[in-house]
């Protein structure tokens, strides 16, 4: 974390004697970027399942999903959640769907970038699997930002997946900060080659610091792991909340929760709950 720089009084006091300086310092102050809640089925299981057969479920011994009270108790009490009040947002199979969910808002105006996630979740999905993090710090960090965008070009490539989808989505500068609320039993699965020194996520390589006359330097993005879910508190209300049901990574005795979860999802004509 750095330090910001002090202003000297006098500063501070020409400053907000100025009308037009007044309205700028009031935006700098009043604009904070939006924020989405990232959710992933797997969290709400005794420990995490090894990762399924294609068109099959891991099976239920050992990862048994939470009551339901738990989980309502999770999402408005360390979510700040309302069923009287539930957000937009949108359910899908697997978790990439996010990535596409946030773009098709930003598209339609909706959802401004770059936002703050909450990624509640057993993984990182920070691409600690194959492809590995190397083709996003190596390949897409040398493209221009607006070509990083055409994400369906990194699906025809089979690059992008639901296990490293929001790698992508910081390499496409679309995250503002992160925050990983895990499962108490997740493994270590956060490479660390994507962390700077003081464990924010800075993506870098050689690649990366050529183009970087080019495509500008990439931003350092605040990063926190709540290896225990209660202590995370939501740092504010959200905007957007969404969920993943991960099939390969869930029994299928925990699509009881998608219910609940979905409780608290706002039912729009505009927002696609269940696609």
């Amino acid at each position: 974390v750095s330090k910001g720089r002090s202003e000297s009084p006098l500063v501070a006091s020409a400053e907000a004697k100025s009308p037009c300086n007044k309205k700028a310092l009031f935006r700098k102050r009043s604009i904070a970027p939006m924020r989405v809640l990232d959710i992933d089925l797997d969290f709400f299981l005794a420990d995490c399942c090894p990762l399924a057969e294609l068109g099959h479920r891991p099976s239920l011994p050992g990862h048994e999903p939470w009551e339901a009270s738990a989980v309502r108790a999770f999402l408005e009490t360390q979510c700040g959640l309302s069923r009287t009040a539930p957000k937009p947002g949108r359910i899908f199979e697997t978790h990439d769907g996010a990535l596409r969910f946030w773009e098709e808002q930003i598209a339609a105006g909706r959802l401004t970038a770059p936002f703050d996630v909450t990624h509640v979740d057993a993984h990182s999905d920070l691409g600690i699997g194959y492809p590995g993090p190397n083709f996003v710090l190596f390949n897409v960090l040398s493209m221009p930002t607006q070509k990083r965008l055409d994400y369906t070009a990194f699906y025809a490539q089979k690059k992008l997946d639901e296990a490293n989808y929001l790698l992508f989505a910081l390499a496409m500068r679309r995250i503002s900060s992160l925050d990983n609320v895990r499962n108490p039993r997740s493994r270590a699965d956060i490479p660390q080659v994507l962390l700077d020194a003081d464990g924010n996520i800075h993506l870098n390589s050689l690649t990366a610091q050529m183009f970087a006359a080019k495509n500008g330097a990439e931003p350092t993005v605040p990063f926190r792991v709540y290896d225990d879910y209660r202590d995370f508190r939501a740092a504010g209300a959200y905007d957007f909340v969404t969920l993943a049901i991960s099939p390969r990574y869930a029994p299928k005795e925990a699509d009881a929760l998608v219910e609940v979860v979905g409780e608290y999802i706002k039912k729009e004509k505009n927002f696609c709950n269940g696609c």
